[in-house]
């Protein structure tokens, strides 16, 4: 079973995505924050599950783009999409796995882009 890494510090936000992403996937897991995802993604059992990883992180602390660039160098192989906020563009995310969604993009957007990155990055057999 392939596990969708939820990153979303805002509750409402995270329980509205986490409902649409149950929909199509079937094991999503949320962090609230920064601190807690990297702290899910260091446990085995989880990293040997994940498929991809959905961030949206608006408060302040480690957000954004630090966030993404730190990520992508604890686990270079999972694919990363950024849900951003009104005041971002792609340019600030790098990274071969990593896809920016503009904020006004919906569910159906995020939960294909999602789902195409999964099969992209899944790792195939030898």
């Amino acid at each position: 079973m392939t596990t969708v890494l939820l990153v979303d510090d805002d509750p409402l936000q995270a329980h509205v995505r986490r409902s649409v992403l149950e929909r199509h996937f079937s094991d999503v897991e949320r962090a609230a924050d920064a601190a807690e995802a990297f702290i899910l993604v260091e446990e085995p059992l989880l990293a040997k599950r994940l498929g991809l990883v959905v961030v949206s992180l608006k408060r302040p602390g480690l957000g954004g783009p630090a966030f993404v660039a730190e990520l992508t160098h604890r686990i270079s192989s999972i694919p990363i999409m950024v849900l951003g906020r009104g005041d971002e563009t792609d340019s600030l995310y790098g990274g071969e796995n990593v896809r920016f969604l503009p904020c006004a993009a919906g569910s159906r957007e995020m939960l294909a882009v999602g789902r195409q990155m999964m099969e992209q990055y899944s790792p195939r057999p030898a």
